[in-house]
């Protein structure tokens, strides 16, 4: 009888750990989802401005879908931000941040119908929407930090690197798409608070080369840092020396190609591809 109760009482205990194993697996995978859609808020945003600053310059209708593509992604981060229930950040912050994306997109209509109307930009629109982008993804990136520090699962150091280089090559994308696509008579270069260009790019080096460090038995983990890297060399120096005459179609699409490759390497190292 004695034995049988022990038996009953470590099969409960077992039960008991089991079941709070489980919650902290699903917490830790639910903050990291909310970090996840805080990523891909601020990437989508400088990809619509991204498109915003080609179609200032060509009015095309292909370019004005990137830019909706990029709003509508940022739009469904932030709601999915917004139907957070883990309480990893507040609903006060959540929603300051909501406030801000709405002044931005208000700004990228108001910028898209200006060019429509007249055929070319408003610099002092553009200017206000490029310090608003700038200001509400140094805020969404302040939560972010909140949010990794509130998490009782650390993140990787190289999802972070990896993530932190996205969102630096969204930015510095952004920014040589503002200088390219603007003309002679217009001297609006992006946020005058960023960063300047070849500054950024000496950071994104720092970004990648912790990204490189670790375990590189993973062949596809491997292939696809290896791919970041190889893009990455191509156009360097295009972003070092900002101020010479560079083949802009080119930088555009290896920038989105180290995207596109940071995004793979995030879900190699997260064990999600």
């Amino acid at each position: 009888m004695k034995d049988t109760r022990l038996r009953v009482q470590s099969l409960v205990i077992a039960l008991i750990l089991l079941a709070f194993t489980s919650l902290g697996a699903r917490a830790a995978e639910t903050s990291d989802s909310f970090l996840s859609d805080l990523h891909t808020f601020r990437i989508s945003n400088y990809m619509a401005l991204d498109a915003y600053y080609k179609f200032s310059a060509n009015g095309d209708t292909n370019t004005l879908n990137e830019i909706v593509a990029g709003i509508n992604a940022a739009n469904d981060a932030m709601d999915r931000l917004g139907g957070d229930s883990t309480g990893v950040l507040t609903g006060e912050q959540v929603g300051t941040l909501s406030q801000e994306f709405d002044k931005f997109k208000n700004l990228m209509r108001d910028n898209i119908n200006d060019v429509r109307k007249t055929g070319y930009p408003d610099l002092r629109l553009v200017s206000d929407m490029a310090n608003q982008a700038l200001e509400m993804n140094n805020m969404a990136t302040e939560l972010y930090e909140t949010a990794r520090e509130s998490n009782e699962t650390a993140t990787s150091p190289r999802v972070e690197a990896a993530r932190s280089a996205a969102v630096k090559m969204a930015q510095m994308m952004a920014k040589y798409s503002a200088r390219t696509n603007s003309s002679v008579s217009q001297t609006f270069q992006g946020s005058a608070s960023e960063t300047p260009l070849d500054v950024q790019a000496r950071e994104f080096d720092a970004l990648l080369s912790t990204v490189k460090k670790g375990n590189s038995s993973d062949k596809a983990l491997k292939a696809a840092i290896e791919d970041v890297a190889s893009k990455w060399l191509f156009i360097r120096n295009s972003y070092i020396n900002y101020n010479e005459n560079n083949v802009s179609f080119v930088i555009d699409r290896y920038s989105k190609g180290i995207l596109k490759g940071l995004a793979n390497t995030i879900d190699l190292l997260d064990g999600t591809a």
